[in-house]
């Protein structure tokens, strides 16, 4: 439990740390010529035709800046964040995955693989499995990257911050691993359950929520958790400041909440519930007084991969439950 928690706050000041001035860019694929960068949101048709064959080599541009050349697609693949493990294997390139991070729970045919570390990245078990790649989060795998790149092993490290540009990392991988018509799947399902909330909550009245995604923690502007509460027709409590930050206990009751979310742990009490529930002054607020605090999915709701529809649905269902069914 202690490392689940110091994982998720590590997570979050290294977000904050990428937002304040990093020369991070987006996630796009370019059009299949042969390049693709991953600076923007791509802009792939519903129904379209099958997706072509990836032309090689194929040069794509990360997150941090830095220019990757494929000369076919990768046989070896580590994955250093669960994220990245969970878009591997929904576009069907699990087979090609020889390592994963101790974290990397999903699928289930992940666990079985090779195991390179925690957060905390066993450089010398990824150079033995000699990756031709390795997928990284540029927020979370900082060190990592650093030291496999000195060893001229290709890293792809990502962070995108919203639903599209999960989406556009997708096609990315998609498109570096010739599974374009498995990526185009994934992202199309992604784009459908977005619309598919959007029209149904258009013209709910927002309902304000409060988000604590680790005890004394919350979720403010700038972030993917906050864009799913407003796609989901919510407006943020914390949205006042941006990243993710320790609380005032205060202003969320000034705030008064009329829902309250945060994250199943899956342990017994969760110390997020004995958070809130221990906070003076807190049974006043709306949320507490009326029982409307919900657990909804850790892993779905944190990790920025195709699983982040699930949990857009989730939250929209907990919102407006007589518009999401």
């Amino acid at each position: 439990m202690k490392k689940l928690i110091l994982a998720v706050m590590l997570t979050a000041m290294l977000v904050i740390m990428a937002a304040c001035g990093s020369n991070k860019g987006n996630t796009n694929e370019g059009a299949n010529t042969g390049t693709a960068n991953t600076a923007a949101p791509s802009e792939q048709p519903s129904n379209s035709p099958a997706a072509a064959e990836t032309v090689y080599p194929l040069k794509v541009t990360d997150a941090t800046g830095t220019e990757l050349s494929f000369e076919k697609a990768p046989t070896k693949v580590v994955s250093i964040a669960p994220s990245e493990t969970e878009v591997i294997y929904a576009i069907g390139a699990g087979d090609e995955v020889v390592g994963v991070d101790t974290n990397s729970n999903y699928p289930e045919e992940a666990k079985s693989k090779s195991q390179v570390g925690d957060m905390n990245t066993n450089i010398e078990a990824v150079v033995a499995l000699n990756p031709d790649l390795v997928l990284a989060s540029s927020s979370m795998n900082v060190d990592a990257i650093e030291q496999l790149r000195k060893l001229n092993i290709p890293v792809l490290a990502t962070d995108p911050l919203t639903y599209d540009e999960t989406i556009a990392k997708i096609e990315t991988i998609g498109k570096i691993m010739n599974k374009n018509d498995e990526a185009a799947g994934v992202a199309e399902h992604m784009r459908t359950v977005k619309q598919q909330v959007t029209d149904a909550v258009k013209d709910a009245p927002k309902k304000l929520v409060y988000l604590e995604f680790s005890p004394g923690w919350t979720v403010g502007s700038g972030t993917f958790l906050d864009e799913l509460l407003t796609i989901a027709g919510g407006t943020n409590a914390s949205a006042a400041q941006a990243g993710w930050y320790e609380v005032s206990a205060e202003e969320i009751v000034k705030q008064n909440p009329a829902i309250i979310l945060y994250p199943d742990l899956e342990v017994d009490p969760n110390p997020i519930v004995s958070a809130l529930n221990s906070r003076p002054g807190w049974d006043a607020i709306d949320a507490v007084k009326n029982k409307q605090m919900f657990a909804i999915g850790n892993d779905e709701s944190s990790r920025v991969g195709p699983r982040l529809a699930d949990s857009l649905l989730e939250i929209a269902k907990v919102l407006h439950p007589d518009l999401i069914k």
